[in-house]
């Protein structure tokens, strides 16, 4: 179905987790959500077919897409949660640092903001070593990336998002997984995905610094603004870690995960091409 499905290689890693071979490109017959968002979990900019489902992470993202009359809608998780139980935490392992996500644009849009502003709020917060991670557009600025370098910080990509069918990258959330595993703390100048998939990596969370704006930027279902009053106490430089990691859970469904059986009966993926349980 929709080319989304497969953004950040989400499909990929519910197909591992369903015992599918995750490097083949798995249709999905529905919409599958690929970013927290404040609304019906799915994209603005996308036209959606009556009656095909939505597969949602959480049970508030249900709620608000039945209000806005989308049907059916199934609440799944997000593809996140399902990475970390086939890929749980080593004991003891060593983190140091943060990992800092500034608030990125995508292929429609750009980001409209200040990166000098967003390094001085970084260098005046941080004690630790800081690595940034950049999305691919921005990442493909040398002059951006020698601006975050030339502050002291190390900066990385996890690597494509990919759109409608090219550059497919099964192994984005892996590389975003161990990139965070290596850090303390996850932080961004906007509450996000990358912050709740820090969150239940076992990061210490912060939300600081000039938020930013994409050009153009509409402000759908209350917008930034709103995010700020609803999330008030994960937004700081310092956020209380145990309400964090309750309100991550609740954002990305890791409490509403399916079974591999579940899955495959409601993304129409066949029993016969897959071996029973997680493929670990």
């Amino acid at each position: 179905m929709h080319h989304a499905n497969h953004y950040y290689g989400h499909s990929h890693v519910l197909a591992r987790y369903c015992g599918l071979d995750p490097a083949e490109v798995h249709e999905i017959r529905g919409y599958l959500q690929h970013g927290w968002n404040i609304g019906d979990g799915m994209a603005p900019d996308h036209e959606f077919v009556p009656g095909i489902p939505l597969f949602v992470w959480s049970e508030t993202t249900r709620r608000r897409a039945w209000s806005l009359g989308r049907r059916p809608v199934h609440v799944i998780g997000a593809p996140w949660a399902y990475l970390l139980a086939m890929e749980p935490a080593a004991p003891a392992e060593p983190r140091e640092g943060t990992i800092y996500y500034p608030f990125h644009g995508w292929e429609g849009q750009r980001i409209v903001g200040d990166h000098g502003r967003l390094i001085d709020e970084i260098r005046a917060t941080e004690t630790g070593p800081v690595t940034v991670c950049l999305y691919w557009q921005e990442y493909r600025s040398p002059r951006l990336r020698r601006q975050y370098e030339r502050a002291g910080f190390r900066v990385v990509c996890h690597g494509y998002r990919g759109g409608w069918y090219k550059d497919l990258d099964p192994g984005f959330l892996d590389r975003q997984l161990a990139e965070q595993r290596r850090h303390a703390r996850v932080a961004s100048n906007r509450l996000c995905s990358a912050v709740f998939y820090g969150i239940l990596a076992g990061c210490e969370p912060a939300v600081y610094g000039d938020p930013m704006r994409l050009d153009g930027e509409r402000s759908a279902f209350g917008g930034q603004s709103r995010i700020e009053r609803q999330w008030a106490e994960l937004h700081g430089p310092r956020v209380d870690p145990v309400l964090a990691g309750t309100v991550a859970t609740a954002e990305l469904g890791a409490d509403r995960l399916l079974s591999p059986a579940e899955l495959r009966h409601l993304f129409h993926w066949s029993p016969a091409r897959a071996s029973e349980g997680m493929n670990r």
